[in-house]
């Protein structure tokens, strides 16, 4: 992504959007049996950022379907968003626009 994400924390109504948005296509493309053996949807961008799954619904103008999905082991989804909520509160990232970041993948 060449554009910062954004923390989403305040708006929890668009945050569950996010991720209702996600898990639907997952359904979707997985087949609504993609949980069984202990997985859950996961979603990028994620779903505690302005620009997760439900975008568009809010920001009509944003790229339509700018998303990625796949099933994953439930608990090392869980493990991952735990460490995300972590850096965002370590490095003090504040919700909305005046505070983007990055995601390097190396």
């Amino acid at each position: 992504m060449q554009t910062p994400l954004h923390w989403l924390y305040h708006d929890n109504a668009r945050r569950k959007k996010n991720r209702s948005t996600a898990v639907s296509t997952c359904k979707k493309f997985f087949d609504d049996d993609y949980a069984q053996g202990g997985k859950e949807c996961d979603e990028y961008p994620f779903a505690t950022t302005y620009e997760g799954c439900a975008q568009t619904t809010y920001e009509p103008s944003a790229p339509k379907d700018n998303f990625s999905v796949p099933p994953l082991a439930k608990k090392d989804n869980g493990n991952a968003g735990n460490l995300l909520g972590q850096f965002m509160t370590l490095n003090r990232i504040l919700d909305g626009d005046d505070d983007g970041f990055y995601v390097t993948i190396t």
